[in-house]
């Protein structure tokens, strides 16, 4: 009986550490933005307004990547389908206003949208943007069978977008061009290439094996 009680409260202590860990890995560059700014109700609130949902969204994403490479001890202490279906929610709300509160910042105009930055910078996000929306729109047409024979493409279609938006993000992110979150925003780049290719090459060569 003692073993068991030492065992559940080992359980709930992962897990307590599990969640924190994934909460601060989206609220610190939540925090970092918001604290940075001064907020007021102009024209300055929807572009301080949409790098938000963008940090929010890449934050995620991450997570995703990582929890990819541990899902096997993950799911012995966290409800891990709970936390890929929220959070997949979240980020199909952030990756849709991050671009829309940009452009209706510039009233829709995609010529000035050009004007924002370096032009192969707007092209990774555009490109990475509809890589991204591919997990949900194959998420949603899941119950016909060419989208089931090819889920593991479109996960990987979708991670690469995923990729491309951290080269976006490095390019043109006004926070995250020095201090301490660029350092951790390039530990996020290369720990999700990492797990990239631990999840879609050096795991599947096992798996063969």
């Amino acid at each position: 009986m003692w073993y068991y009680e030492v065992w559940f409260m080992n359980k709930k202590i992962i897990n307590y550490f599990i969640t924190a860990f994934a909460y601060l890995a989206v609220l610190y560059p939540l925090w970092v933005r918001i604290g940075s700014l001064d907020w007021a109700l102009n024209a300055t609130l929807l572009p301080n307004l949409f790098p938000v949902f963008g940090l929010a969204a890449f934050a995620m994403l991450w997570l995703h990547s990582i929890s990819g490479v541990f899902e096997p001890w993950l799911r012995k202490y966290i409800n891990f389908d709970r936390f890929v279906h929220d959070t997949s929610f979240l980020i199909l709300v952030c990756i849709i206003l991050h671009p829309l509160l940009l452009l209706a910042s510039l009233r829709f105009s995609f010529h000035e949208l050009f004007l924002y930055g370096e032009a192969k910078y707007i092209w990774l996000a555009i490109i990475g943007w509809f890589l991204l929306i591919t997990y949900d729109i194959g998420k949603a047409l899941k119950k016909y069978d060419f989208f089931v024979r090819n889920w593991q493409n479109i996960l990987l279609i979708s991670t690469i977008g995923f990729l491309l938006t951290f080269f976006h993000s490095v390019g043109l992110g006004s926070d995250l061009q020095s201090g301490t979150l660029r350092i951790v925003w390039l530990f996020y780049g290369v720990t999700a290439m990492l797990a990239t290719a631990y999840t879609y090459g050096i795991k599947r060569f096992l798996k063969k094996d």
